[in-house]
């Protein structure tokens, strides 16, 4: 599992995920534990995540997230 904490300006939240599906500017792209330390900007898009075997979503405008070592931090404008 891996530690998402999700940070907008209107709040914040962290909470654990066994996957991760993110709107790259470029392309869409997904975060699994173990992934390679990465930064990245996000486009507009859904901001996916699994946990306990049910799946949320959250639509974003953009922003900017980091992994590393099965922690992901996430800076977002929400739609």
């Amino acid at each position: 599992m891996m530690e998402v904490t999700l940070y907008t300006p209107e709040s914040s939240r962290t909470f654990e995920a066994g996957a991760l599906f993110l709107p790259g500017s470029y392309a869409p792209f997904e975060v699994l534990p173990g992934h390679a330390p990465i930064i990245s900007t996000l486009g507009e898009g859904k901001v996916r995540w699994v946990s306990d075997g049910r799946e949320e979503s959250l639509d974003i405008r953009s922003g900017a997230v980091r992994v590393v070592s099965d922690k992901v931090e996430i800076c977002a404008e929400l739609l």
